[in-house]
This record gives structure tokens, C-alpha cells and sequence, in this order.
């Protein structure tokens, strides 16, 4: 199981998937190139914090849904 690339480590590291670094600021890059396309793709270096507000806006709608099931039953 040995190989010739030179590295030490048993499991080869990928890759790092290709993103376009943005001057602007957070809320401005994450609109320019699409919340979801952000969140999702990592399209920028803010994908990581668009990912952490797609959570909380899952969270927040799947609470208000049991919510609203738990009055109606």
C-alpha cells in the first residue's frame, strides 16, 4: 500500500474546491453571487457563514411548523 507521491498521510487530502474571493463585505458578497449558490456551492470565502443563516432559517421555519401542528392538534 505504499505510493510514490511523497506524502505521509494515510488518507490523500482533496483538493480545495475553486471559490472567487470578494472584496466586499459579508451580506453584499453573499447577495452578489446568490445566497444558495453561496450557502451551497461555496461560490466565495463566505460560505461557511451563509451556511450557519441557511441553518437558522431551516430551524426557525421547521420550529414555526411544530409550533403551528402542536396548536392545531
Amino acid at each position: 500500500m505504499s505510493d510514490d507521491s511523497g506524502s505521509n498521510e494515510r488518507i490523500q487530502r482533496r483538493d480545495a474546491p475553486y471559490f472567487e474571493e470578494s472584496d466586499s463585505g459579508m451580506i453584499s458578497s453573499i447577495l452578489e453571487d446568490g445566497f444558495l449558490n453561496v450557502a451551497l456551492d461555496d461560490t466565495n470565502q463566505y460560505g461557511p457563514h451563509a451556511m450557519i443563516i441557511l441553518l437558522g432559517i431551516v430551524a426557525t421555519a421547521t420550529g414555526l411548523l411544530l409550533g403551528i401542528a402542536m396548536i392545531v392538534v
